[in-house]
């Protein structure tokens, strides 16, 4: 732009550009001193052994190759009566020498590096690279601007005792302030602490500027002081890098864009010389650091990925240049020539680093995955016929539960899941089974499961508890606070909030949290995450919590609607970002992200998925609507699952059958086998008011989605063929005859088994309609539960109706598309309209979709999926 005619002299007249640049100042004074802060002193000495070697190679080679360099480009470029040789020399070898420590830890932390040996060494180098480079550009200014030898000596004298009392004794004052006033065990300062950090910013700036330094090394050397203990100097951060980074740091680069004239590069020879600055630059640090880094033990690719991420300049190669220019020992065009160099050696960092170290080569700094439990390790999966030989095996219990927690909302329905999922504090010996099978139709019959005799005594062998393994998943912003979260990850574990609350509430239902992890990534990378994590625990379960009280899966739409004529979208809800029907509220948009998310981990995992939807019905009323009375106090779970058949059905009946094992007597469950007959024949009935092409229409928009930029994509799975199928049919017949029709002669079951059977009623529904038949059962029990809850000896409490229904996705019998339709049709005519998703259908299921349209409020659900593995059936 400066190259547009006027355009400098309009924008930024000359008048106005000492006002800026004092602005500018200002606001790169505060940008080192957020560079200081990143800079965690400690991690040096942890890594001592590694970081000392690798910075030491990774300065002395380019040092040295930059002052050869900076010869030939003084003789070719430089004005000898305005620059001294010496001067140029030290200040072409820091350029060359330096790393940029900032954008480092970024690209560390979106490669997800910070937890891998690499990473770890590359951190500590580079803070060790960052603290000499600095002192060594202060020399190089000090000499620069003073008038005689001795006067720099003067000045590097000062300077070093400036630096010694601000690191010791204002230091310890600070801390000491940090301590009596609270902001440090709290890890968040107060006004009065803001009010300190800032006059020692720039009383350290004033300070080294007055000596004959740059202002920014006060700045600098403000950031060393601020403590690093319980996230103090991330919260200070938080406060301030917007301000800095949106305001004052690209005020100060518009001004250096401003000085850069990449016109002067117009020659052959010009162009020649920087493409040599490019090349031994790279060189210089590549080969520095990575020989140094085989030297000490590492391989091939972990030496090559240190010695190209050590080679990263950045915008702190720009500030060194910049002063380099204002100090007058570069002239425009060998600027030009730096910049174009800091440019180019930036941009190459990322791509080269993922060609030579790969996710797939990258090692974890502990040197071992999380360790689990040996039972947990080569379990078998729901996915595959279960082995009847002993009636144990063919239960399949979910003891390791990999979960995810990222907002506070998650909390809740986590809870809610170990406190189903804790084992029970006492089991009952006796190992009697009953049990209810009912057959439905208009003359219902009742049967008892009597005790059969079995050919060995109940197994006394006992089940496994439990456990769980919590990750922890922050998102990487564009923030330097969330790259500081990145490199404190351990510290942040140990004092998270959110874990330290799972783990009390799982420690008092005895379902412990044994392992937990935190990790600082994009949060499109949150799902490759999750199922990593499992797969390296060796998880049973990956379990995901939604409370839809705060994100509603569907919503209800003012009753105006009713009677419009024009034909809509019901799907226009939740998980699109918003409805532009009239009367509808616009969707909210975190929503619309967690649903992406929860497709792509089913989509992803080749672990057992469970998605809990929790609704506690406290959500707020809508506008206008009046407030509901007041409901019955809710205690226990009341489960209602029906089986369909498919992978997702046997493992969600495993599940219900471990729920019941787990729960006290609060807990009831009632299983409820769909079988689809074919419709009685008869004329269609059709609506004389509408003509048949709305109709059709009508009937497309309930199960179609418009094409846009906010439709989620669907799950695909492998074609089912007809031997997988029939597979499949089979392990549903014996899945559901192992409860209710067991021969004589099969082993006993254990008794949190039985007593999970006797709480467990069995129903078989015959009907063309099974879904609404299943609504029609789940309003009839909670209406009994309201009514119980009436009754002078129940203390005002019901149970909350839990709906368990597997995913039915891949390899489920039958379809239920049809009736979905038909369903959500009839709720769409109603006074108060539900209206769901788009894509509600594609993440819960058909029926999971319809239980959620039309099924009793208030209800909470688990949508289950197996896992899918290409053997499966």
């Amino acid at each position: 732009m400066g190259r547009v005619p006027n355009f400098s002299k309009t924008i930024f007249p000359t008048e106005s550009l000492p006002f800026l640049t004092l602005t500018a100042n200002i606001g790169l004074v505060l940008f080192l001193f957020l560079v200081g802060l990143e800079t965690d002193t400690r991690v040096i000495s942890r890594n001592a052994k590694y970081s000392v070697g690798v910075a030491a190679g990774g300065m002395i080679l380019p040092f040295g190759l930059g002052t050869g360099v900076a010869a030939l480009v003084y003789k070719e470029f430089v004005d000898k009566e305005a620059v001294s040789f010496g001067n140029f020399l030290l200040f072409v070898g820091v350029a060359f020498a330096i790393t940029a420590f900032p954008v480092l830890c970024r690209i560390l932390t979106e490669l997800n590096l910070l937890e891998t040996t690499v990473g770890i060494v590359v951190l500590t180098a580079g803070v060790s690279n960052d603290i000499i480079a600095w002192v060594l550009l202060a020399l190089a200014v000090s000499l620069v601007n003073a008038s005689s030898g001795l006067t720099a000596v003067w000045v590097l004298l000062a300077t070093t005792g400036w630096a010694i009392f601000i690191l010791f004794p204002v230091k310890w004052m600070f801390m000491w302030l940090a301590r009596h006033t609270g902001a440090l065990e709290e890890g968040q300062p107060s006004a009065f602490m803001m009010t300190v950090t800032i006059l020692m910013v720039f009383a350290s700036a004033f300070m080294t500027d007055i000596l004959g330094v740059h202002p920014i090394f006060g700045g600098f050397l403000a950031g060393l002081v601020i403590p690093h203990e319980s996230g103090f100097a991330i919260a200070l951060t938080e406060k301030l890098e917007d301000l800095v980074s949106l305001l004052f740091l690209p005020l100060y680069f518009t001004l250096s864009g401003l000085k850069t004239d990449l016109g002067l590069l117009n020659n052959g020879i010009t162009w020649g010389y920087t493409f040599l600055i490019m090349i031994v630059a790279f060189l210089g640090k590549f080969i520095g650091a990575s020989v140094t880094s085989r030297f000490l033990g590492f391989n091939l690719r972990e030496s090559g990925a240190i010695g190209i991420l050590m080679s990263c300049k950045g915008l702190v190669e720009l500030i060194v240049l910049n002063i380099g220019l204002q100090a007058g020992i570069l002239d425009p065009r060998v600027f030009a020539m730096f910049v174009l160099e800091a440019l180019v050696l930036t941009f190459i960092t990322t791509p080269l680093t993922l060609l030579v170290y790969p996710p797939k080569h990258r090692t974890l700094h502990s040197g071992a995955k999380p360790k689990a439990d040996q039972e947990s390790q080569h379990k078998p999966t729901t996915s595959t016929i279960p082995a009847l030989t002993e009636a144990v095996d063919a239960i399949i219990r979910k003891s390791r539960i990999a979960v995810m927690l990222h907002r506070l909302e998650h909390i809740s329905p986590l809870m809610t899941m170990t406190q189903l999922l804790g084992p029970r504090a006492t089991s009952t010996p006796n190992s009697s089974i009953s049990g209810t099978v009912v057959a439905s139709g208009a003359t219902s019959q009742t049967s008892k499961l009597d005790p059969q005799p079995s050919s060995s005594s109940p197994i006394s062998r006992k089940l496994p508890t439990p456990t769980m393994d919590a990750l922890r998943l922050m998102d990487l912003s564009d923030r330097t606070s969330a790259v500081m979260y990145g490199s404190v990850t351990a510290e942040l574990l140990h004092r998270d909030p959110l874990v330290a609350a799972l783990r009390t509430f799982a420690r008092l239902h005895r379902v412990p949290v044994t392992t937990a992890a935190l990790s600082v990534i994009p949060q499109e990378e949150f799902p490759a995450k999750i199922c990593e994590r499992a797969e390296e625990t060796n998880a049973d379960l990956v379990l995901l919590p939604w409370n839809t009280s705060l994100h509603p899966v569907v919503e209800v739409v003012s009753a105006t609607r009713q009677g419009e004529g024009t034909s809509y979208n019901p799907f226009e809800g939740v998980f699109s970002k918003g409805s532009n029907a009239p009367n509808v509220s616009s969707e909210r948009p975190g929503a619309v992200g967690y649903a992406q998310f929860v497709r792509k981990v089913f989509s992803l995992s080749i672990v057992d998925v469970a998605l809990f939807l929790e609704n506690d019905g406290s959500g707020a009323p809508a506008e206008g609507e009046a407030e509901e009375e007041r409901k019955p106090l809710q205690s226990g779970h009341s489960i209602f699952f029906p089986f369909s058949g498919g992978p997702d059905d046997r493992l969600a009946l495993d599940l219900v059958v471990q729920l019941c094992g787990n729960a006290d007597n609060a807990l009831q469950a009632t299983v409820v086998r769909i079988i689809k007959t074919e419709p009685p024949e008869a004329e269609p009935e059709t609506d004389s008011s509408k003509p048949p092409a709305t109709e059709e229409i009508e009937a497309a928009n309930i199960l179609t989605v418009k094409s846009g930029t906010n439709a989620l994509p669907d799950t695909i799975y492998a074609a089912e063929t007809t031997q997988h199928r029939l597979a499949s049919e089979t392990a549903d017949n014996l899945a559901w005859n192992r409860f209710v029709n067991r021969s004589p002669g099969a082993t006993a079951f254990p008794p949190e088994v039985e007593s999970a059977l006797r709480r467990i009623t069995f129903t078989e529904v015959s009907s063309p309609t099974p879904l609404a038949a299943c609504i029609s059962q789940m309003a009839d029990i909670v209406q009994k539960e309201q009514e119980a809850a009436k009754q002078p000896d129940s203390g005002g409490a019901c149970r909350n109706l839990l709906i368990v229904v597997g995913r039915g996705r891949r390899l489920a019998t039958e379809s239920h598309h049809d009736e979905l339709k038909n369903i959500l049709s009839e709720t769409g005519g109603n006074t108060s309209r539900i209206h769901m998703a788009g894509d509600t259908r594609k993440t819960l299921g058909d029926a999971g979709a319809a239980f959620l349209a039309a099924g009793p409020p208030g209800a909470s659900m688990l949508v289950m999926q197996a896992a899918h593995q290409s053997a499966d059936v």
